[in-house]
């Protein structure tokens, strides 16, 4: 089993950034594909990015594309997720997620492990 804890959420306004962690604990998640994922209120989970197990490939949705950059360094197992140029439609909760896998996809289903969250709000 992991367990995954986000931490770095806040209240930000327009324009400005904010850095998100996942740390991972109970066993390594070094050989893992891990990403992020969002929920706005009222709406359904949405992908925001994933990385490969060792970092070397990156994939972000069209809506963070640009502005969030998704990383990771296994020695301290934790997942990052820095988001600069921030909106108020990024105003969600903010989940990172792991599968047991290398690569992964933009599929909330086809994760094996979720974090609980962390509020991130943008105000205009």
């Amino acid at each position: 089993q992991v367990q995954l804890v986000e931490s770095g959420g806040g209240l930000v306004q327009a324009g400005g950034s904010l850095g998100l962690s996942c740390a991972a604990s109970k066993r390594t998640v070094s050989t893992n594909a891990m990403g992020w994922f969002r929920q706005a209120p009222g709406k359904e989970r949405m992908f925001v990015a994933h990385i490969s197990w060792n970092g070397g490939s990156t994939y972000y949705a069209d809506s963070v594309k640009g502005r969030f950059t998704i990383s990771r360094d296994n020695a301290k197992n934790t997942l990052y997720l820095q988001m600069n140029n921030l909106k108020p439609d990024d105003t969600a909760v903010y989940y990172c997620a792991a599968k047991n896998a290398y690569y992964s996809g933009t599929y909330a289903g086809d994760y094996d492990y979720w974090g609980q969250g962390t509020q991130v709000t943008v105000s205009s």
